[in-house]
């Protein structure tokens, strides 16, 4: 089967633009708010190494590009060691230098400081969506079958036309648009749906269906699907206020949608060939780039969304492990100590390597040109 592929250069230039701007936006998050509170950021760093470019500004932050487009970093005054404690650099600074530093502003300061890059990415993703909704209105269906798929799951579960979606499972429904978030990454489940008919409400036991689905560019996916359709979308205009709560309301629902689809990998229930690591990414970066600018940007949101999400996770060395730390000082009234706090960032750190190196030879072997 032949599959259509962007030029490369499309890869290229799609992964750049779809990171560059996140990694910088993230930063800028912790950046931003480090200086609301009065800390002096020595580097504000995209990508990782040896530096390309930099200039150092008025407050003397460096600025600087770097070899490695895979993250960066914002290195405040007095951060000196993977856990943030105080070291005796730090205490032999004068009083004045001292107050300019990460360590001598509140746990709660710190705390913000810390979150503030996940929950930029967020944002980033909530204004995306709320863009869209705003410049073209809310997609909205009435949740009611007008089709129903010959041998599919929704017919041999006597499901017929006119039917009114009102529940699947426990999750209430009110438009054809939220079916998909408890359908689509549940391959071979038994669910429940609670139906309207001529009045009368119906609960009726389904077996969503399973289908492994190779899109235009060869990327291979199970989904679940139970076989109905509807037809009459709507764009319904939206104001400031609905689109934002559209943006948070579709936020939200693909990051349930990611949860449960890292459960199901954990638990054995999908392949870790779902996972993805940067080759992966840069690939369907390109991919939506080839497609045009709207499918890039919302492309763009759901990155956006993954890194937050990744972000936040409690693990030493990534935000949500700084984050951790703190809530377990607020519990305890005190730091951990500094040594433990450090083996627990090498463990952190050994293990983020070792999570990019395996999604790194999971893309490898995603390869095309490995599949011939």
């Amino acid at each position: 089967m032949d599959f259509e592929s962007p030029n490369f250069w499309m890869y290229i230039v799609g992964f750049l633009l779809m990171l560059g701007p996140l990694v910088t936006l993230h930063e800028l998050g912790h950046y931003l708010v480090g200086r609301w509170f009065g800390v002096k950021a020595e580097v504000f760093s995209v990508g990782f190494g040896k530096e390309l470019w930099g200039r150092t500004d008025s407050r003397g932050t460096r600025w600087r590009l770097s070899t490695l487009p895979l993250g960066g970093y914002v290195q405040f005054a007095g951060d000196m060691n993977p856990a943030s404690q105080p070291d005796d650099e730090y205490l032999a600074l004068p009083q004045e230098e001292r107050e300019k530093c990460f360590q001598s502003k509140k746990l709660w300061q710190k705390a913000l400081i810390v979150a503030a890059g996940p929950v930029t990415n967020l944002l980033i993703a909530v204004a995306i969506f709320a863009g869209f909704a705003m410049s073209y209105g809310i997609p909205t269906t009435p949740p009611v079958v007008q089709a129903v798929v010959e041998g599919s799951p929704a017919e041999e579960a006597g499901l017929q036309i006119d039917d009114r979606f009102i529940a699947i499972d426990d999750n209430p429904v009110e438009t054809f648009q939220e079916i998909p978030e408890y359908i689509l990454p549940y391959p071979d489940k038994a669910v429940e749906i609670t139906l309207e008919r001529d009045g009368e409400v119906l609960v009726v036991p389904m077996v969503i269906g399973g289908n492994d689905m190779v899109d235009r560019f060869g990327n291979k996916s199970r989904i679940g699907q139970i076989g109905v359709r509807s037809y009459d979308m709507v764009l319904v205009p939206a104001g400031v206020g609905s689109a934002v709560a559209y943006g948070f309301d579709r936020s939200i629902g693909m990051v349930r949608m990611m949860i449960t689809g890292i459960g199901q990998i954990i638990s054995g229930q999908r392949s870790v060939k779902e996972l993805g690591g940067p080759i992966t990414m840069g690939k369907m970066s390109g991919e939506m780039l080839s497609l045009g600018a709207l499918p890039f940007i919302e492309f763009v949101a759901f990155i956006s969304l993954n890194l937050a999400f990744i972000n936040l996770l409690p693990i030493p060395v990534l935000d949500g492990g700084h984050l951790a730390f703190y809530a377990a000082e607020a519990i305890r009234r005190k730091p951990a100590s500094q040594r433990s706090q450090e083996w627990a960032f090498r463990t952190g750190l050994a293990l983020v390597l070792g999570l990019m190196l395996f999604v790194t030879i999971i893309d490898i072997a995603k390869l095309t040109i490995l599949d011939s």
